[in-house]
């Protein structure tokens, strides 16, 4: 099995217990995540590289995966395509990301209290896969059969604000990156904006990813 745009190796963390460390390999663009991923399953090959372009060879893997990554894709359609080259025939290409164009995604609280104070923000609701059927669209663009689409509902507890804040201070994806970008005035206007919208500690946030498979003909 392949992890694409493994992060720091939390679906990589599964295949192991399913499969076995022998059977998975991840590769993620970054080289921290790359660092991270292996530190945390030291006994399988984790390499750098983009969904756009696979290190192996055509027909390498039983089932390739990307979890959460599709909508950061350079190209969603070519890093789809690659997936499928590198499965074998009769193999299985999966992913899932957040829900952001309904508002069912984990950050769209976040969002929200953003857009009170800059309603210019874009958000991450344009990004490919986001919206209800595109996943399946770009499984079809990119050569996929069988396709089935689906959503996938997730709860996470959080024990307190700090815990759910903190996350966006690292700089990671979009809104990690807006926030980088605001001065400390704003990341306080921001950090108590979205305070005053969440229940007391301890809380839990329910959310929605879609998720899609198809086979490799």
């Amino acid at each position: 099995m392949l992890d694409v745009g493994c992060g720091p190796g939390a679906l990589s963390d599964e295949l192991v217990k399913r499969v076995g460390p022998g059977s998975v390999t991840a590769v993620d663009p970054s080289e921290t995540f790359v660092t991270a991923a292996q530190e945390r399953n030291p006994t399988i090959d984790v390499q750098r590289a983009t969904a756009e372009q696979l290190p192996f060879k055509d027909n390498t893997f039983d089932a390739t995966l990307a979890q959460l990554i599709v909508h950061f894709m350079e190209d969603p359609v070519v890093g789809l395509r690659e997936m499928a080259r590198v499965t074998r025939r009769g193999g299985v290409v999966a992913t899932c990301v957040w829900d952001h164009d309904g508002g069912g995604g984990p950050l769209s609280l976040f969002w929200d209290a953003v857009r009170e104070l800059d309603r210019d923000a874009n958000g991450e609701a344009e990004l490919a896969g986001a919206r209800d059927g595109h996943l399946a669209q770009l499984f079809r663009e990119g050569g996929l059969a069988s396709i089935d689409d689906t959503s996938l509902s997730i709860t996470v507890t959080h024990p307190s604000f700090d815990d759910w804040w903190e996350p966006f201070t690292f700089g990671v994806g979009p809104a990690g990156s807006y926030v980088a970008g605001l001065d400390i005035t704003r990341q306080i206007q921001l950090r108590d904006r979205c305070r005053d919208r969440l229940p007391s500690a301890p809380f839990t946030l329910n959310a929605r990813a879609w998720a899609a498979r198809g086979i490799v003909g």
